[in-house]
């Protein structure tokens, strides 16, 4: 601990017996480094807040634009005697309703969602590294696996939801396992394959503990947009599957666009 000459200092910190702090130094000018933040970083607030306002009154002002072109009547009180068909959930639960056509209930609508949240809670935990923080995928490699295992959930995905629905495993298995095997266990072995079997081979490539996460997550976001527009556009009376203009009745879900 540095000692100044007496009485310097003492205007700034009086000697009380009371206190437990201690003089270390006194500096007449500001550091080189004082107010200074990591290299390429901007303040939170007031930058990065007014960027957010402006993405939010941009978001606001086309959605309110888009409801003056576009009318969305309410259709006629609901009859607790008649189910609609088709009965579709929601958009933001239309992944989780497709789900339901391959799996048992509670593997589609609790476990497997529960595993998402899950690894969205730890997601901070599990990849805590400042390697490549704050620019998109990374590095340039973590830009081509994100293509590829997109390209890859994007082509297995469909295939997987047209192959159940023509050989349904639900079905074929009903009077040989018990429902807890057809259901749940066969249709989970075989999801978690096909997200399993992308990263095994991106851990023969050695990349890293970060890209393997990014690949992660991309399976599971482009798993969830593949779900979600199958539901919408392609489940017609039944939640059978339809091509949208091979729909009967009426039901294609782009005639009222």
């Amino acid at each position: 601990m540095e000692h100044d000459e007496p009485g310097q200092g003492e205007e700034i910190f009086p000697r009380d017996p009371s206190k437990s702090y201690a003089l270390v130094g006194l500096m007449d000018r500001s550091a080189p480094q004082a107010g200074h933040g990591p290299e390429d970083t901007v303040f939170s607030f007031p930058v990065v807040l007014l960027w957010e306002l402006v993405l939010l009154l941009g978001v606001t002002l086309l959605i309110f634009l888009f409801s003056l072109i576009k009318q969305a009547p309410l259709e006629e009180i609901a009859n607790p005697m008649l189910t609609t068909d088709p009965a579709k959930a929601p958009w933001y639960f239309l992944g989780l309703q497709e789900l339901l056509e391959h799996m048992h209930p509670t593997l589609a609508g609790v476990i497997i969602p529960g595993l998402l949240i899950a690894f969205l809670v730890l997601l901070p935990y599990l990849s805590p590294g400042r390697a490549g923080v704050g620019r998109w995928f990374g590095s340039a490699r973590g830009r081509r696996i994100v293509i590829v295992t997109a390209l890859y959930t994007v082509l297995v995905m469909p295939a997987v939801i047209a192959l159940d629905n023509a050989f349904s495993l639900r079905e074929l298995l009903r009077n040989l396992v018990p429902q807890w095997v057809s259901q749940g266990l066969v249709p989970g072995f075989i999801l978690a394959l096909l997200v399993i079997l992308p990263l095994l081979v991106l851990l023969r490539l050695r990349v890293s503990r970060d890209e393997l996460i990014m690949a992660l997550f991309t399976i599971m976001l482009v798993s969830a947009v593949v779900f979600t527009l199958s539901g919408f556009f392609f489940r017609g009376p039944g939640f059978k599957l339809y091509l949208p203009w091979q729909m009967p009745g009426g039901y294609n879900p782009l005639d009222g666009l």
